[in-house]
């Protein structure tokens, strides 16, 4: 794997991976780890703001702020890497170190969500706040947070203390099944299909939502006007009648 940082910012990273061969690539939560065969491992957080981005070989001239590049010898294409949140090199040991730091991840069949949800009983924190803690469960983002809260008619407002092991177990099993459809399509399909009528999804190129930024409009199974706050610095929404606190 050729490696590079047109931007200047990973050129000491890319050096120490340039010409070696890329054995894997795993994600865990929402951590994206290179693993190469040398023993060091690429991490990338994208952030908000990152993006992935593939071009056919031979590539042009980076174009805007590629912090890092990408060109494999047995592929017609390369990849370059923009805004991300972190991308650094890492040894095996900091590896464990960032994996042990994360939770149970729904789209890892080694997660333990049990003890996930141990600790979640346990917290008098919100259990809109606790799925985005991603030291409890891992990947679980703002759209996935408000939508299998709404489908399991589970205000956000409920403290961890009450939920009860049964929710929990619900909950991550729809997590399960739903993220990984969202990981092969690109797409976060939420909505069930006798739902999926109606008002149109927030954005032209997005499935339907229940109440991720709905706010104001009716809701899709009572008619009630989606809420709408901020909870710990991210936008929440969720039905009051679907949803009672």
């Amino acid at each position: 794997m050729r490696v590079s940082s047109p931007q200047g910012r990973f050129a000491e990273g890319a050096a120490l991976v340039d010409g070696r061969v890329l054995e894997r690539a795993e994600a865990v939560g929402k951590h994206l780890l290179h693993h190469y065969e040398s023993g060091l491992t690429v991490h990338v957080h994208l952030g908000l703001y990152g993006t992935f981005s593939e071009a056919e070989l031979p590539m042009g001239p980076p174009v805007g702020q590629v912090r890092m590049r990408m060109i494999g010898a047995a592929t017609e294409f390369g990849t370059d890497l923009r805004g991300p949140t972190a991308c650094e090199v890492l040894n095996p040991a900091e590896v464990d170190a960032l994996v042990a730091r994360l939770g149970a991840d729904p789209l890892r069949p080694d997660a333990d969500h049990e003890r996930a949800g141990a600790r979640i009983r346990r917290s008098r924190r919100a259990i809109g706040a606790l799925l985005m803690d991603q030291a409890l469960i891992a990947g679980v983002g703002n759209v996935y947070r408000a939508e299998v809260l709404f489908r399991h008619g589970i205000s956000p407002f409920r403290p961890g203390t009450s939920v009860s092991a049964a929710e929990w177990d619900a909950l991550w099993a729809d997590l399960v099944d739903l993220m990984p459809v969202g990981v092969a399509t690109g797409r976060m399909h939420v909505v069930r299909p006798e739902h999926d009528t109606g008002a149109p999804s927030y954005a032209q190129d997005r499935p339907r939502t229940y109440v991720y930024r709905r706010q104001g409009e009716p809701c899709r199974v009572c008619a009630t006007p989606i809420a709408h706050q901020v909870m710990d610095g991210r936008n929440l929404f969720w039905c009051p009648t679907c949803q009672p606190a």
